[in-house]
């Protein structure tokens, strides 16, 4: 008699279930890679094994303002002595990994050896569930301007093999691989120094995809004035691990100050017209490892 195999969602819903959250925080005027979502209370943190949520699931977690950093799935709370509250619903989160090929599957090197899976799980906040004693996150208040200044220029003179830097030459922010260089505007062209830094983070996230660094395809291979077809693609690819990379480097001078263009409604329509295209579905997830490790490389991490 077979016995019927446990089913499995795949992979490809995995991504569109991701993307579709995304979408929906968009479309209600919500910009979801906004550092403050996550940063008040900390980073987001599975209460079982102590780890750090990292990537996409730090934007997913945070986006639903909890006050605790606190999380656990169904079976950890159980495990723990807890119970999830009646009526309350979990939030998605993602975990990549690869596993070996079978041995009768031949391979040239260990490297294709392996293939990639990507699993989503449901995990409740600790305010959703009673039976456990969570520790208290402090709550405090937001650092000053000059402190936030201070945590965010002590980031950008610690980064590893940094880029040149220039301040005042041009009118606008931007980063040119070609002479592994940063144009920043005078500090006087922001409405804040902590702004200065949130665009400053923005062009040193670009900058960690330089070859001498971790040589990402979308950076090395994009062309960021009048590009076209592929490059085009690459460009936008580009630019959302550019957005997602600095808000986890103003989150960790917590930088938490709204940037008011970026969260125009222009910006947001312009981030759903791409991300609403099929083609462009498994961005998010991408885009949200890629800025995790252009994050970690500035911090030394």
């Amino acid at each position: 008699m077979k016995t019927k195999s446990k089913p499995t969602i795949p992979t490809v819903d995995i991504y569109e279930r991701v993307t579709d959250r995304i979408i929906e925080l968009l479309e209600q005027g919500v910009k979801p890679w906004e550092p403050s979502h996550f940063a008040k209370v900390g980073f987001p943190r599975n209460f079982h094994s102590g780890q750090a949520y990292r990537g996409i699931n730090v934007f997913l977690l945070g986006m639903q303002r909890y006050a605790s950093p606190w999380w656990l799935t169904f079976i950890q709370a159980k495990e723990l002595g807890g119970t999830v509250k009646k009526g309350e619903k979990g939030s998605l989160v993602i975990k990549y990994g690869q596993y070996a090929k079978k041995d009768d599957e031949q391979s040239s090197d260990e490297e294709a050896a392996r293939r990639g899976y990507l699993k989503g799980y449901t995990v409740f906040n600790a305010c959703q569930i009673e039976g456990i004693e969570f520790p208290q996150p402090p709550m405090p208040e937001p650092l000053p301007e000059s402190e936030q200044c201070d945590l965010a220029r002590r980031i950008v003179e610690a980064m590893p093999n940094p880029p040149t830097m220039h301040e005042g030459r041009y009118s606008r922010a931007f980063y040119r691989p070609a002479s592994d260089s940063v144009d920043m505007p005078a500090r006087t062209c922001f409405k804040s120094e902590p702004s200065f830094y949130k665009t400053l983070f923005h062009e040193l996230t670009h900058a960690t995809g330089h070859a001498s660094r971790l040589a990402r395809k979308s950076l090395m291979e994009s062309k960021r004035i009048e590009a076209v077809g592929e490059a085009k693609k690459l460009y936008s690819q580009e630019e959302l691990v550019a957005e997602m990379g600095a808000a986890f480097l103003a989150a960790h001078a917590e930088i938490l100050e709204p940037d008011a263009m970026t969260d125009s409604a222009a910006y947001l329509n312009s981030w759903l017209s791409v991300l609403k295209t099929t083609e462009n579905r498994r961005w998010i997830v991408w885009a949200g490892s890629q800025a995790q490790r252009a994050a970690d490389y500035v911090l030394g991490a």
